[in-house]
């Protein structure tokens, strides 16, 4: 029977605690974000994610070695495979929005929405200025 080296993960939270002086919340948040100071940073264990697979190799104690396998989504971590599976959402609901007459879709609120959350998603994709 082989021996496999799997390389296994889970995320534990850090957070910390810091007074930020600013016109509105929304520039504290900012500055918050922008802030790489973390020395007095405290780790949240009971809040710690689920265990999740990054690598699996043939033989023992061989990470990284030459014979590794591919990991099954399943065993993913589900933050990261909710993030892969939006592009696929994404890439339907843009084509589902195109091809569809608001005159024959009955109901222009379904157009109005379904291109909003298409504005959304694409400024998520974009980078850190989402509009909500």
């Amino acid at each position: 029977m082989p021996f496999f080296t799997v390389e296994a993960n889970y995320n534990v939270p850090h957070y910390r605690h810091r007074t930020y002086q600013a016109d509105t919340v929304e520039q504290a948040l900012k500055l918050a974000i922008e802030d790489d100071e973390w020395a007095e940073q405290k780790e949240d264990f009971e809040c710690s994610g689920e265990t999740y697979i990054t690598g699996a190799w043939l033989g023992e104690a061989d990470a990284y070695g030459d014979t590794e396998y591919p990991v099954p989504s399943k065993f993913k971590e589900a933050v990261q495979r909710k993030a892969d599976h939006f592009d696929v959402l994404l890439d339907l609901l843009q084509i589902v929005a195109r091809t569809t007459d608001n005159a024959r879709s009955g109901s222009p609120c379904w157009r109005q929405r379904a291109d909003a959350a298409i504005a959304k998603a694409e400024a998520i994709l974009a980078g850190p200025d989402d509009p909500n």
